[in-house]
């Protein structure tokens, strides 16, 4: 048996991107780290609540990802929490991505960061922003289904 199971454990979730953006597609990327990096995220010492994903000379790369410094190790050995880092995906998919947000006007944003069978992964996330009513629908329908919950519930 490995060490290492097939499950996955999810370390971070960016949940008011879900709130603030349609999402048309998403990805699965790994993510070029350095040792206390991954360190820290196995802490789970991770903010993905202000990311997202440009894509620059054919590369993309995560932006604005807060992964606090690792507390055990000196400071001299730590790595910069909001710097920028490589995101690795397939060529094919990085063609894809980058024809639909030079031309279509679309955003890459980070959803969750987890770890697969022990690497550590983030799935990002092709969207386009939501206008306000489309944010207040969303609210009512969430209302409507707890209200039909506690209907139900009573029953």
């Amino acid at each position: 048996m490995s060490d290492k199971s097939d499950g996955y454990k999810v370390i971070s979730d960016n949940r008011q991107a879900r709130y603030l953006y349609e999402i048309l597609e998403t990805y699965e990327a790994g993510i070029q780290l350095t040792g206390t990096e991954v360190k820290s995220i196995r802490a789970g010492r991770v903010n993905l609540q202000d990311g997202y994903a440009l894509i620059r000379n054919g590369e993309a790369w995560l932006i604005n990802v807060h992964i606090s410094p690792y507390t055990a190790s000196g400071q001299y050995f730590n790595h910069e929490p909001r710097r920028t880092r490589k995101l690795l995906l397939h060529r094919q998919e990085l063609r894809k991505l980058i024809g639909k947000v030079e031309q279509q006007g679309l955003t890459l944003v980070p959803l969750k960061m987890y770890l697969k069978r022990g690497w550590v992964k983030v799935s990002i996330a092709l969207v386009r922003g939501k206008k306000l009513h489309d944010k207040r629908e969303d609210i009512k329908k969430r209302q409507d289904q707890r209200e039909m919950q506690r209907a139900m519930k009573n029953y």
